[in-house]
């Protein structure tokens, strides 16, 4: 089991920047990648950024340039750092992690950017 806690998440104004933090426990070393997904109201949650053990990383075309994945295994932490906010970006943030084949989620984060 690997249980997964996220912060970081508030309300922002466009253009301005977050940080959201996730911290992982439980059976940490069986886990490969991690990543942070979002679901805003009526539409399916989604991929933003994932990392691997090794640091290989993967961005939606809708955050490139603004956001960065980064993490530290020695921590057991992935962050999300999400520059240049847009309204579009609002939604539940939520840290995901997967262990083998099975995947794990954090309860979520809200992050709400204002125009």
């Amino acid at each position: 089991q690997v249980q997964l806690v996220e912060s970081g998440g508030g309300l922002v104004q466009a253009g301005g920047s977050l940080r959201l933090s996730c911290a992982a426990s439980g059976n940490i070393f069986s886990i490969n990648a991690m990543g942070w997904f979002r679901q805003a109201p009526g539409k399916q949650r989604e991929l933003v950024a994932s990392i691997t053990r090794v640091g290989t990383t993967n961005y939606a075309d809708s955050v490139k340039g603004r956001f960065t994945i980064s993490r530290d295994n020695a921590k057991n932490m992935v962050y999300l750092q999400m520059n240049s906010l847009k309204p579009e970006d609002t939604a539940v943030y939520y840290c995901h992690a997967l262990a083998g084949p099975y995947p794990y989620w954090g309860q979520g984060t809200q992050v709400t950017v204002s125009s």
